[in-house]
């Protein structure tokens, strides 16, 4: 009998089922060129040029990821991703035209898991495209596999198994990127990571170009976790703080 494994948004697929990407962008150039690359890549695409279609496309295709453009007519990829998130949960990578850290931190904290400032290279879509995808695929693997007890760092709690943050006994909703940059810090509590290790790690990524994104990642988690657990330490990288014993 022929088996089939579960895909990140829980439908069953055949072995080798292509990806569903939908990319949401009102450059006709760049949808063109973002599509034929990801076709090229394997993956079966469907694009969309504003808010309303790409709310209803989502709905209707069930994509395994969206690669959302930020400025969008009729309403703007933040509140895109907010309806698509609302519906299921999906990962999305932002693109923006602007290298403007607040639309980052904004969209990270609507549920995006990932983003790239235009002008960009194909490759390096394609690249994190593949790595958000195992991402995903990992957590749910991680979800599925029983590992015994929960990791507590004073008042942060982290659960493996169940993927789940907690400070002070308050759940704390991360992205799927977020709670693995947490959890390669909490691996080695006070050390301090590079961002070039931490791009490695989280992302599988090791063009020193993305290190920006560590940036932006790590001040959303801030903002969820509290600012005094994760330590900049200046031309290095992070550490998360832990309670003096």
């Amino acid at each position: 009998m022929e088996q089939t494994h579960t895909s990140q948004n829980g439908s069953a697929a055949t072995p080798g089922a292509q990806r569903r990407v939908l990319v949401v962008e009102d450059d006709p150039t760049i949808v063109d060129a973002i599509a034929a690359r990801l076709r090229a890549e394997g993956f079966l695409v469907q694009t969309a040029g504003d808010g309303p279609a790409a709310v209803d496309t989502a709905e209707a295709w069930q994509p395994d990821l969206l690669i959302l453009d930020i400025m969008l007519p009729g309403f703007d990829g933040l509140e895109v991703c907010r309806r698509v998130q609302a519906q299921r949960p999906v990962p999305v990578m932002m693109l923006t035209a602007r290298d403007d850290e607040t639309d980052m931190l904004v969209g990270l904290g609507v549920g995006a898991d990932d983003y790239m400032t235009k002008p960009f290279s194909m490759r390096e879509l394609a690249a994190r495209v593949h790595v958000l995808l195992r991402r995903v695929e990992r957590a749910v693997v991680a979800a599925s596999t029983p590992r015994s007890g929960i990791l507590r760092l004073g008042e942060l709690e982290i659960d493996h198994a169940q993927r789940r943050v907690r400070v002070r006994s308050e759940d704390v909703h991360l992205t799927p990127t977020e709670f693995d940059l947490l959890v390669c810090l909490a691996n080695t509590p006070r050390a301090v990571l590079s961002r070039e290790q931490l791009l490695a790690e989280v992302w599988d990524w090791a063009d020193a170009s993305g290190t920006r994104t560590v940036d932006s990642h790590i001040k959303a988690l801030r903002r969820k976790i509290g600012a005094e657990r994760i330590r900049t330490v200046h031309g290095v990288g992070y550490a998360l703080e832990t309670p003096t014993p």
